[in-house]
């Protein structure tokens, strides 16, 4: 069994009917499943409104708007996906042995009006964009066509494998 913590942070005044830390503790575990990662992780989960992206995209990405989903990975892939035999002391956490993958940064502003959009629920929204986000924390990336492609393609493989399908 995949061991992932999330350590989950909500500033955002938006709820949903379901649980934010339930349903991205099972996304992410089945990314890291479908990513056969080798050891236990932990994931930072910032629940936001968009305002705060806003903010944080500008100051560490220095692009000046907002956005649906951040992803800071603690982790440098030599090729997406291709997991060193140990983590790096530097992202190991003592305390717990995980190692701390990264930071995921949701915007519930763009779940709510990018469902709405898209035409499918917010909990399919949701799900998506910490799949996304939690591919990024993998080494993936969607600079071109088939990078693009090949994210898409694990996205919905994980989602699908969880019953979260478009509507």
């Amino acid at each position: 069994m995949i061991t992932a913590k999330v350590i989950t942070s909500v500033s955002s005044k938006d709820r949903f009917d379901f649980s934010y830390r339930r349903v991205a503790g099972k996304v992410i575990r089945a990314v890291l499943k479908a990513e056969e990662c080798p050891f236990p992780c932990e994931v930072s989960l910032r629940i936001v409104q968009s305002d705060e992206i806003h903010e944080l995209n500008r100051d560490f990405r220095g692009i000046d708007r907002e956005t649906d989903v951040l992803s800071f990975p603690n982790f440098d892939f030599d090729e997406p996906g291709e997991w060193p035999e140990e983590p790096d002391f530097d992202v190991l956490d003592p305390d717990t042995g995980c190692a701390a993958l990264g930071d995921i940064v949701v915007n519930t502003d763009r779940v709510r009006s990018q469902a709405a959009e898209y035409g499918h629920s917010e909990l399919r929204e949701y799900a998506f964009l910490i799949a996304h986000s939690m591919l990024h924390l993998c080494g993936y990336d969607h600079e071109t066509p088939e990078e693009a492609g090949e994210m898409e393609q694990k996205q919905e493989a994980v989602l699908t494998s969880l019953g979260i399908c478009r509507e």
